[in-house]
């Protein structure tokens, strides 16, 4: 079991979660739920990583605060 860090974002629009892993095109999905977004990003992973293990496009390092 491999485990990979997922970016979690609200969409003002829809107010969906959006969720995606940094790196792997194609790694992305919505959710009303962190719980479904979970279960979705699982899902989204699994169905990529049938494939072979993905070329990792970028490198997620972190975040940081950017007063102004």
């Amino acid at each position: 079991m491999k485990a990979y860090t997922a970016v979690i974002e609200r969409c003002p629009e829809t107010n969906l979660l959006v969720g995606y892993i940094p790196g792997i095109a194609g790694a992305h999905t919505q959710a009303a739920t962190l719980d479904e977004l979970q279960e979705n990003l699982k899902e989204v992973l699994t169905l990529i990583l049938e494939d072979g293990e993905p070329k990792v496009e970028s490198e997620f390092v972190g975040t940081q605060m950017v007063f102004v």
